[in-house]
């Protein structure tokens, strides 16, 4: 029989320690095969994208994630992404599991940004800032905690009202947050800044950012998404989840094309700090940037992780 778990059913099979765990395996050379996801313009109105994400390991699953992104949707009071899982047999293609694409998008991604934080954020983090108050913002704290210990975490976005419920959520979970009203000044005092937005123009500034400070932009997976601005990536040490990114991200885009960047400046993935080939922070006063697309090696990691958990 087929599982079909909804997404408190994967809430529930997620560990962020584990996960975290899981991705790091995959990215130290797990062994999964995961071709470039396709992109689908559905319609100007919306401005909305259909991604089909396909991976697998061979002789072990087979998953395929079915995904859309509407980015009007916080005008609704709904997520900005929504998605469906299918896990099949490797060997056989007999279906394993329907799982809430949604709920494990935004736990893989946020434990991605972790994993990357573990290379790339100073050794103390007084003060993590997270800009964006949606469903994978949400997961960025417990992620973090993994590994780290912050002091106190800040929350913006543009609708306060969501921040603060955002906060109240976290305080919850025992955390120590407040909403950031100038986001401006909350990067200047932030030593870790994470973005989790649909933004077409930047939100940090590079001039903002303090020396020593982790800028971790997880929410731009198109040319047309852009979370930080061209002084930024001028300055930073940046790693990519996925060589994919130079090509869709919006933050190196532009300025690759400019030549603002060269090839040079962004050759480091998270599989080079994972597999010790390359190190990460490099100084403590070094600015580092980790620019995430996404991908589906990520989402068969995590779903294979709910399977096991059942």
């Amino acid at each position: 029989m087929t599982l079909v778990l909804d997404a408190a059913a994967v809430r529930e099979s997620l560990d962020p320690a584990a996960l975290v765990a899981a991705l790091r395996e995959v990215f130290a050379g797990g062994g999964v095969v995961a071709p470039e996801r396709s992109h689908v313009p559905l319609d100007d109105e919306h401005e909305a994208t259909l991604l089909l994400m396909p991976a697998w390991r061979s002789g072990d699953l087979l998953g395929v994630k079915v995904a859309t992104h509407h980015p009007r949707n916080g005008e609704l009071g709904l997520p900005a992404i929504h998605g469906t899982y299918l896990l099949l047999d490797h060997a056989t293609g007999v279906p394993q599991a329907i799982l809430d694409g949604t709920e494990l998008t935004r736990w893989r991604t946020a434990a991605a940004s972790a994993l990357a934080a573990d290379h790339l954020a100073p050794d103390e983090v007084g003060e993590h800032l997270v800009v964006g108050a949606g469903n994978v913002a949400a997961a960025v704290p417990a992620c973090y905690a993994a590994f780290r210990r912050v002091g106190h975490t800040s929350v913006w976005a543009r609708d306060r009202g969501r921040a603060a419920r955002l906060v109240e959520e976290l305080r919850e979970q025992g955390y120590a947050a407040d909403v950031a009203d100038d986001l401006r000044a909350a990067v200047r005092r932030a030593d870790v800044v994470t973005t989790a937005t649909s933004a077409t123009s930047p939100l940090v500034l590079g001039e903002d950012v303090s020396p020593g400070t982790h800028v971790d932009l997880i929410g731009s997976f198109s040319p047309q998404m852009v979370e930080a601005d061209e002084a930024l990536m001028t300055r930073a040490r940046i790693v990519v989840d996925v060589p994919e990114a130079r090509q869709t991200a919006g933050e190196l885009v532009g300025p690759l094309r400019r030549g603002a960047l060269d090839e040079g400046d962004v050759r480091l993935t998270l599989a080079d700090l994972v597999s010790g080939r390359e190190t990460g922070r490099e100084t403590a006063e070094q600015v580092t940037a980790f620019v995430s697309v996404g991908t589906a090696a990520e989402d068969i990691a995590a779903a294979a992780l709910v399977l096991r958990s059942r």
